[in-house]
């Protein structure tokens, strides 16, 4: 393709649509494959399976769904990957390992740690698992994102004449995005560079972006635009691609004495969050105990009609059609108020296809980390406004695409990047960052933040012991700390090197002292790109008795499982360590700028500097330590191969 060929927004949003066709048809191929082929214990350790299973008391919920509780028996510290409005199907194996299908499927509409609630369609499919000790529970393929997705770009692709259509081609096409003139509003509690955001979402006539790269205040910023539009409008749409985001900015717009109904159940379940669920505030409305009576009235005549005579039957039937319209209209009663009273409705993208949205339209919508968002889950949700503030940092983790020929064609560019890179007059950087030390944060403001982020003066110099340094690079090079490749998992592993960083962290904590970590409750995060690795440390800390007072204050994790948050220590293990200078899906350079932002005062990183230094970025990274931080050699310095030291420009 020349790279001058104009695309129009057309073209663009067919390559979407078959970039999405792919993802959907090899996504369906890997889980075909894992059913077939895949044995449930190897599926228990993915995180794609829950077996052996109990099954719990089941009772109907408040919008009328029989749902069941379900408590897994087994491998309780095995992490999964059960959420809010995935599918599931049930399994039996009836003891020879091998598994047997229910023929139907449910859906998860509470997880938290070793208890999930789904959704059953029938009575009957109640029946058939109750009883059952041999069962399991596994994710099932998920058509109904996949189905809203297609029918979104479908229909902007068909927009005509309406407001839809507009949008598609101010966002995508050569339409200008307007502005009104405001009088620039003054906000003493934000810096410069977030109260310019807020002041360009309020211009904002069609499209808005606030770009908030680590610690610089994103959330806050985007909370007082949300607050300050509706001033404006009487009530604007907030989504976020994952039920945990959504929920964050719910949580702070709730704080700020805002009306949120949520739709979808939160994934941070106390009672705060509960309280404005759509859920929970069906219930408390005052027509719901006379909506239950009729309810359970309704499935009493259901279950009895068969022991009665013909003429009992019509009668029953009669009264059935009362009930049944008077459930309707208590039922369209009860959700026009919630939503007429309701300033924010906040849910997931694909959550904005839920039926309970499907006659509702906002002046305004709002989506939050949208770099992380596939374009056709966002408009779903543009289908239903007038102009949209998307928020976000696209030098931070993409969204999750596993055809690499679906991302190659272009599934991995989000909306955010498209409009940033085609409307720049429409991006707010945020440029003040609250987290990180500023030696810590200069080589990613330099590399991905055209050099523009500073440090508040509160954190510039922050740091937990005197005449530390903030950042140092443990080069493994030359001491055969070889990477090895897991035959299961396929996932990559270098003992020698976690066993290297658990003794850091170790050595660490006592330079800190045990009572002062206790104290201050000073946290960390061990960090590698590779899940394998991430398994092994986890396993090495546990096993250590020295760690034991200070397991609540060690997270250990994958980079995906550390976006959007920070620790005061970050440890990170890269792993590869080969001849070759192969460093695979190191590559993803914002994978590494998430991995570095999560540390506010200290950062060590452990790699081989001479297999990570063939690639630009590790070279100039480990440069730099060498300049502003601290590099521990291993091993006989004569036998490295250690980076060049050139010192050009990043």
């Amino acid at each position: 393709m020349q790279q001058n060929q104009i695309i129009t927004p057309t073209i663009h949003l067919q390559r979407q649509l078959d970039a999405l066709q792919k993802e959907y048809l090899y996504e369906k191929e890997m889980y075909q494959e894992q059913t077939e082929k895949t044995g449930v214990w190897k599926k228990i350790q993915q995180g794609l399976c829950w077996y052996p299973v109990s099954v719990g008391r089941s009772y109907y919920n408040s919008l009328n769904q029989l749902v069941v509780e379900i408590s897994r028996r087994e491998e309780k510290e095995v992490e999964h990957n059960f959420e809010y409005g995935r599918p599931v199907c049930f399994f039996k194996t009836n003891g020879n390992g091998k598994p047997f299908y229910f023929n139907f499927s449910s859906t998860i509409s509470y997880v938290q740690d070793d208890v999930m609630v789904v959704t059953l369609p029938s009575p009957f499919a109640l029946t058939e698992i109750e009883g059952e000790t041999d069962l399991g529970i596994q994710l099932y393929f998920d058509e109904t994102s996949y189905k809203a997705m297609f029918a979104a770009l479908k229909e902007v692709l068909a927009a005509k004449g309406n407001r839809l259509a507009d949008l598609r081609d101010i966002l995508l096409g050569k339409s200008a995005a307007s502005r009104r003139e405001l009088f620039p509003i003054r906000f003493p509690w934000l810096n410069p560079s977030q109260e310019a955001a807020v002041n360009q979402v309020l211009a904002a006539k069609d499209v808005a972006i606030v770009h908030g790269p680590p610690g610089t205040g994103k959330t806050t910023t985007l909370v007082e635009a949300v607050y300050e539009t509706l001033h404006r409008e009487n009530q604007v749409m907030v989504c976020a691609q994952s039920n945990t985001a959504v929920d964050w900015i719910a949580e702070k717009l709730v704080d700020r004495g805002v009306n949120v109904l949520r739709i979808g159940n939160p994934t941070r379940v106390n009672d705060k969050m509960l309280s404005f669920t759509y859920e929970r505030r069906f219930e408390a409305h005052p027509d719901y105990s006379e909506l239950w009576s009729i309810r359970k009235a309704i499935r009493e005549i259901h279950s009895g009609l068969r022991k009665k005579s013909r003429s009992e039957r019509d009668t029953e039937r009669n009264r059935l059609s009362r009930l049944k319209y008077r459930a309707t209209e208590l039922e369209m009663k009860i959700d026009a108020e919630l939503f007429d009273e309701a300033r924010v409705i906040a849910c997931t993208l694909v959550g904005a296809a839920n039926r309970l949205l499907t006659t509702h339209h906002f002046t305004t919508l709002f989506i939050d980390e949208a770099a992380q968002a596939l374009e056709a889950a966002c408009w779903i949700a543009i289908g239903k406004a007038d102009r949209v503030v998307l928020a976000g940092d696209h030098q931070q983790l993409p969204p999750t695409i596993k055809c690499q020929e679906a991302a190659r064609e272009g599934l991995d560019q989000t909306l955010m990047q498209t409009i940033a890179r085609n409307k720049p007059e429409t991006v707010s950087l945020l440029t003040l960052q609250y987290r990180m030390n500023e030696t810590i944060m200069r080589f990613p403001s330099r590399w991905f933040y055209d050099n523009r982020l500073k440090a508040a003066p509160e954190v510039r110099d922050r740091g937990i012991l005197e005449w530390d340094t903030p950042i140092v690079w443990t080069n493994t090079a030359g001491c055969e700390y070889l990477e090895h490749q897991q035959e299961e998992s396929l996932s990559r592993i270098n003992k020698r090197e976690a066993e290297l960083l658990v003794l850091q962290l170790q050595v660490y904590i006592e330079n800190i002292t045990k009572e002062r970590v206790l104290e201050e409750q000073i946290d960390f995060g061990v960090i590698s790109p590779y899940k394998a690795q991430v398994y092994y440390l986890r396993s090495l800390i546990k096993r250590n008795a020295f760690f034991k007072p200070f397991r609540k204050l060690i997270t250990v994790h994958t980079v995906d499982g550390f976006q959007g948050q920070e620790r005061d220590v970050i440890l990170i293990s890269l792993v590869r360590a080969n001849e070759a200078g192969q460093i695979g899906f190191l590559n993803d350079l914002r994978r590494m700028n998430v991995a570095i932002t999560r540390a506010r005062m200290k950062l060590i990183i452990i790699g081989d500097a001479s297999t990570l230094s063939h690639h630009p970025f590790y070279r100039k990274l480990y440069q730099y330590i060498q300049e502003k931080g601290k590099v521990i050699q291993l091993g006989d310095d004569t036998k490295q191969e250690t980076a060049e030291t050139e010192n050009d420009e990043i």
